[in-house]
């Protein structure tokens, strides 16, 4: 008997990535995949009405909490999701909270032993969590190919550094269109990344870090809807990436479709603008 597939999702702690990772599992799941997301006690609920849902409709999606480490991490108690965050000043501490997951993550991983893990690129450490056990880690991010080239170009050759002010455009160099940006429009993060040494800075260099050292991207995207960017990424820059979306399409529920494509209309007009 041929022993069936098992992949952990594990999504960043807000609505905007969860959403998509739970379709991603039901897209897996029409192809005979067993599917499990790991999430917190928090978003629990969230998870199994939406996980009830998809039982009605054929979609077998288990889900397993891991406890967040709030008051350990200078979170105020009970804080355990991005979106549960009054003041942007708690970004960093949520951030770097996360990084307290590993262990039990590697618990699970342990315990189930999945045949693979979707990871949010927010997780950079979850590669090596996976790599203890011999398992691939996949990285998921939520953009587009087209923002992952930009933003791997930026990375790459800091044309922003050449401008005399913030209002001054600069074309992103390398990539298949021309697109202008200012440099007031690039994280102040991104700017000062090499002049800073602090463990949010670090935790972001993981997170490149463990974008070319994983397995593989999976987006939610598909090849007609942006070719030669995934050309791009994929022959140029030598990344491994699976295009599988839009996600939206496996959703019959009226309620659930309404959420998912709000959030994927959003997606496919910001790459629309940008490439106009």
């Amino acid at each position: 008997m041929v022993q069936q597939l098992h992949i952990f999702f594990f999504p960043f702690l807000a609505h905007g990535h969860m959403l998509p990772s739970l379709d991603m599992a039901k897209v897996f799941i029409s192809r005979g995949i067993k599917a499990t997301m790991i999430t917190t006690h928090y978003h629990v609920p969230m998870f199994e009405k939406a996980i009830e849902r998809s039982k009605e409709l054929g979609f077998d999606i288990s889900v397993r909490a891991i406890k967040f480490p709030s008051s350990d991490s200078g979170l105020p108690e009970g804080i355990e999701s991005f979106d549960q965050l009054k003041s942007d000043d708690l970004l960093p501490t949520f951030i770097l909270a996360t990084t307290k997951l590993q262990e039990q993550l590697e618990q699970l991983l342990e315990e189930c032993r999945p045949h693979c893990i979707v990871a949010d690129m927010f997780f950079p450490w979850a590669t090596e969590a996976a790599a203890k056990f011999d398992i691939p880690r996949l990285v998921f991010g939520g953009t587009s190919t087209f923002a992952m080239s930009a933003m791997e170009s930026l990375r790459r050759n800091r044309p922003y550094d050449h401008v005399s002010s913030d209002s001054e455009p600069f074309v992103v160099p390398e990539i298949p269109h021309e697109i202008k940006m200012t440099r007031g429009e690039i994280s102040v993060f991104e700017r000062q990344r090499d002049e800073q040494d602090t463990d949010l800075t670090r935790l972001f260099n993981r997170v490149r870090e463990s974008d070319v050292n994983c397995y593989g991207v999976v987006v939610n995207s598909f090849y007609e809807l942006e070719k030669d960017y995934i050309e791009y990424y994929t022959k140029k820059l030598g990344r491994k990436a699976w295009h599988i979306g839009p996600f939206l399409l496996c959703n019959k529920e009226v309620e659930d479709k309404q959420i998912l494509e709000t959030y994927d209309i959003i997606c496919i007009v910001k790459l629309y603008l940008n490439l106009s």
